[in-house]
């Protein structure tokens, strides 16, 4: 077979062959087609030892025994291809295996094993046993670099004017940085639009978390095209407050519960932790604040001495924990604490636990930005109820949304 040049290009192009994309790409599905078949029978001689009707240097009992149709997905669509047979059956392709229906781009598989975390020897070993295709660490790392123009192009996209609901939260990893091993924040942001749909705004990899970092990721967000944020979810950072007020001043703020429930567990003995959970439970059930206070109150009377220190935090921290007995239910189960976000890194670490050191900043940011990308694909249902919730979020945020 023998591939096009620019000469015979022209050529078809003067004979009306090449009038446009449709005529390159049949054109080239089916130089493809010819390109596989004929290394399928380089493959089946290599085999026999022997070339097409050259009898005479036949040391072998097995021969060939005829072709079989075979369709395969491929970059120019599907295509049908001819794959020898020999009389014996012990013929095994490498280029298209027996089993294989898909003969699409390497790129594309390396960065569906990398989304999925496969470490690179294992996309070697996987490459190599399935196709045949000893690949090298270097050609791994460059294919998905070229992922790198996309994710800075998804973190700068223009966001909604508008969120009904953010949640802020950080994930850490260790990366190597000038020959030392440190560990690297990486903070993401969540957010719910007007339409009820969940979306990763961004993620930024930065030092370990800190409030002057997250007001630089809120200001980026600002810069994108944000100018309201009903609602945050955030968890106990100290400073983190602050950054929000200072860069969405409007922002009704809400600590996340389930934060303030582990840090006041951890301070009591085992034997009192089932009595006192039971007693701090009517504190974020309650149906609005004044029985949510009249509960801590009561807390406070019966554990207080004991457990001062178990119940400071919803003393010092109530104003935010409070926010949630402002809004009905369908509201608050959506604002009351940061599971969404939580859930998201849960699902991460799964995809990036066969990495215990990233070599740089930027392979850490491919992988996050892939396992998003495959993550996310499940995001296509509105959040429960939203018709409602949009409803009542317009009567309490009136002229904001």
């Amino acid at each position: 077979m023998t591939l096009l040049d620019k000469k015979e290009v022209r050529r078809l192009m003067k004979e009306g062959k090449l009038k446009d994309i449709s005529d390159i790409q049949n054109l080239l599905k089916a130089q493809f087609k010819d390109l596989i078949e004929e290394m399928l029978e380089g493959e089946i001689e290599h085999e026999l030892g022997y070339s097409k009707y050259d009898y005479k240097n036949k040391d072998t009992f097995n021969s060939r025994n005829g072709k079989r149709s075979k369709k395969v997905k491929s970059d120019y669509g599907e295509i049908e291809i001819d794959v020898p047979r020999d009389r014996t059956g012990d013929f095994e392709p490498k280029i298209v295996k027996k089993n294989q229906r898909d003969v699409s781009s390497i790129d594309d598989q390396v960065l569906s094993m990398y989304a999925k975390g496969m470490s690179v020897r294992d996309i070697q070993d996987h490459l190599n046993n399935l196709y045949g295709i000893e690949v090298s660490p270097t050609m791994i790392s460059n294919i998905t670099d070229k992922i790198l123009p996309v994710i800075t192009e998804w973190q700068y996209r223009p966001l909604d004017s508008v969120y009904a609901h953010v949640v802020l939260d950080a994930i850490h990893y260790k990366v190597r940085q000038d020959r030392k091993i440190v560990n690297k924040a990486v903070y993401i942001v969540i957010g719910v639009n007007l339409d009820g749909f969940k979306e990763v705004l961004g993620m930024w990899v930065g030092e370990s978390e800190t409030s002057k970092f997250w007001l630089k990721v809120l200001s980026d967000i600002k810069n994108r095209g944000v100018e309201d944020i009903l609602i945050a979810s955030i968890d106990g950072l100290p400073g983190f407050k602050d950054a929000i007020e200072v860069t969405f001043p409007n922002t009704e703020i809400q600590r996340c519960v389930i934060h303030v429930i582990r840090n006041s567990t951890r301070y009591l003995s085992y034997k009192d932790r089932k009595a006192f959970i039971a007693d701090l439970k009517p504190v974020y059930t309650a149906v609005d604040e004044t029985q949510a206070l009249e509960a801590l109150s009561f807390l406070e009377e019966k554990w207080g001495e004991k457990y001062y220190i178990a119940i400071k935090p919803w003393k010092d921290h109530w104003n935010e924990i409070a926010t949630m007995f402002k809004y009905p239910s369908d509201i608050r189960r959506l604002i009351y604490t940061t599971n969404a976000i939580e859930s998201f890194n849960r699902q991460l670490r799964k995809v990036t636990k066969s990495k215990s050191i990233f070599p740089t900043d930027e392979s850490l940011l491919k992988m996050l930005y892939l396992a998003t990308v495959d993550i996310t694909k499940k995001w296509s249902q509105r959040i429960r109820n939203w018709s409602m919730i949009i409803g009542q979020l317009n009567i309490f945020f009136e002229g904001r949304i």
